[in-house]
């Protein structure tokens, strides 16, 4: 079985896939070497470990770059987060696709947000629409996660709104939708029963359980940027430790 049919079947296992999001070849290879079946990059976490911000503010091909150094250090499935595709046109964003699958990767997410605004949902179907048939005509198997962001911008209406958006996108062609900052149970149920597509979600404090998450109907449970936000949290300890107490026992 090659590496995206591996990943697709890792999304209808009985148990939901936990995906190790990493931002360099240092951190996908003990993601690999601790259990985990696929790994991704994290945009934010690949972009700030640069000295950038998130938002596409990276230059694409240093993502290349860090795509093709994880990838010749792993032997597991890839997925990229491309954000909005790095490109303004739909024909862009195709382009880049295709540099990134050509480096072996099997998965990208595209999201339905700019700059914390969500954009028209027809809008963002269409585009999914095009890049899906571009692909398939192109012969390149590629897991499609179609991102919705109501919960992550903090939308009042966030499970309407979420919902909605489903109903469109689960129509293109993609294979996945992902709900960031969902955490309650009711909304993740709601949400898994609106479409047959695997959800995806991420850890955010008061989530539920992995088993809990089973039974809700969870198929995908991304790390997104909270393992580099703990790297850098036990980095900053340790630093600030070695400052007001003058010893280096914090590094051992």
């Amino acid at each position: 079985m090659n590496h995206y049919k591996t990943f697709l079947s890792l999304h209808h296992a009985p148990t939901p896939l936990l995906l190790g999001n990493s931002w360099d070849a240092g951190s996908a290879k003990l993601l690999a070497q601790n259990g985990f079946k696929a790994i991704a990059t994290s945009s934010a976490a690949v972009a700030q470990s640069y000295g950038y911000e998130d938002g596409e503010k990276m230059p694409f091909e240093l993502l290349l770059q860090t795509v093709k150094r994880i990838q010749q250090n792993i032997a597991l499935p890839l997925s990229v987060d491309m954000e909005h595709g790095f490109s303004n046109t739909t024909e862009g964003i195709v382009e880049n696709i295709q540099q990134l699958h050509q480096l072996g990767v099997v998965g990208i997410n595209l999201e339905d947000s700019v700059q914390q605004k969500l954009e028209p949902a027809e809008t963002f179907a269409k585009r999914m629409e095009i890049v899906a048939n571009k692909l398939m005509q192109k012969n390149i198997p590629l897991f499609i996660n179609a991102r919705t962001d109501a919960f992550l911008l903090q939308q009042p209406d966030a499970l309407q709104t979420t919902l909605q958006r489903i109903q469109l996108y689960q129509t293109t062609g993609v294979n996945g939708i992902f709900v960031p900052f969902i955490k309650q149970e009711q909304d993740i149920a709601a949400v898994t029963a609106a479409t047959t597509l695997p959800v995806n979600i991420l850890p955010v404090p008061g989530l539920p359980n992995i088993e809990q998450l089973t039974v809700l109907g969870v198929k995908r449970i991304s790390l997104g940027s909270s393992l580099y936000n703990a790297f850098k949290r036990t980095t900053t300890n340790t630093i600030q430790s070695i400052m007001e107490q003058q010893t280096f026992e914090a590094l051992f």
